[in-house]
């Protein structure tokens, strides 16, 4: 049956691939994707940023930029929500994975307050992980130790000692780790994760584990500004308990991660039952399926197959719709708070 309305189904993009120094071949020997030759550190599934827009890849829409829907279709695509961001013509959310077959740098993100400010043109960038695989012993970092203040903070950059000014903590698969703009982190080696943030792609450096670039120089760090943006309150925990939500019928909802930015949720099917839902306007809703396979179905008289690792937006007036389980399945479910 053809759609009534271009946003009367969910819409799906193809990938886009950064081969940053840090990459891997991953996402082709454990996610099962297909890659471009070399090496591929991430790949951008639901991105409205102007440096590497999404274009879907099937549908009536086929073919057409994500920043050029929203400027299209405003609060229809993205829910009463997401008011500001349509006035803005910017999709909010950024959904990547991430292949850190070698360690990323030190950095942190400014927020919002600072990137208005400082005129950046984009927002600031708070962000959660959510870790799909990590090798034995594999740890992030997350914040700053005890005791350290902006002070010891520039005492170590002037020495090289960065490193011991660091919280490591250690991840498994299925950890979720919510990183506000303002802290410092870093993935480490052994980890391929799913990253939900802000539509932002403002990093600075603070440390870069001494390795040359791609250009055989140093990397650029950024340490005056990460100084004026790390939060050295160390409030923030790397990780908390998920919070059940629901549970019965064969799914369970836990929220993952809840901010002014976004909402993250992991839902559990079982095979053979469904998750339904109704979007009425306040909010569009990102799906990734980790695990399982799942059809996403609803008005439009169709059901879009969804393997795993993959990833669908949900017009936000799309109404009714069904996540049916074929294989017990493992999902994210991202939406505007």
């Amino acid at each position: 049956m053809a759609t009534s309305h271009p946003l009367s189904a969910p819409l799906t993009f193809a990938s886009r691939f950064k081969d940053y120094m840090w990459g891997g071949r991953r996402l082709a020997d454990l996610l099962g994707r297909d890659l471009p030759d070399g090496v591929v550190a991430e790949s951008w599934e639901v991105s409205g940023h102007a440096s590497e827009p999404s274009i879907v890849n099937r549908g009536p829409l086929l073919g057409r930029d994500l920043p050029g829907l929203v400027a299209e279709y405003g609060v229809s695509l993205l829910g009463t929500r997401g008011r500001e961001a349509a006035e803005r013509g910017v999709f909010p959310l950024l959904v990547k994975l991430l292949d850190a077959t070698h360690a990323l740098s030190v950095q942190v993100h400014p927020g919002n307050e600072y990137a208005a400010a400082h005129n950046l043109g984009e927002p600031g960038k708070t962000e959660m992980w959510y870790v799909l695989h990590a090798e034995q012993g594999a740890c992030i970092i997350h914040g700053l130790q005890a005791g350290t203040d902006r002070a010891a903070l520039r005492r170590a950059v002037a020495r090289g000692t960065v490193p011991d000014c660091l919280n490591r903590v250690p991840v498994s698969p299925g950890d979720a780790i919510f990183v506000p703009a303002g802290t410092v982190h870093g993935i480490l080696s052994g980890i391929v994760l799913v990253e939900i943030q802000q539509c932002s792609d403002t990093t600075y450096r603070i440390h870069d584990w001494d390795r040359p670039g791609p250009d055989g120089r140093p990397r650029q760090l950024h340490v005056e500004r990460a100084l004026d943006v790390i939060d050295f309150s160390g409030a923030v925990p790397a990780s908390t308990a998920p919070r059940l939500v629901h549970e019965g019928g064969g799914v369970k909802r836990e929220v993952l991660a809840e901010c002014e930015h976004f909402v993250v949720e992991r839902l559990g099917v079982d095979a053979a039952c469904d998750f339904e839902a109704r979007l009425g306007g306040e909010t569009c809703e990102v799906w990734g399926i980790l695990s399982g396979s799942a059809t996403l179905g609803g008005g439009w008289g169709g059901a879009l197959p969804l393997q795993s690792v993959g990833f669908a937006l949900v017009p936000a007036t799309m109404g009714r719709f069904r996540v049916r389980a074929g294989d017990a399945v493992v999902a994210l479910r991202a939406y505007l708070p």
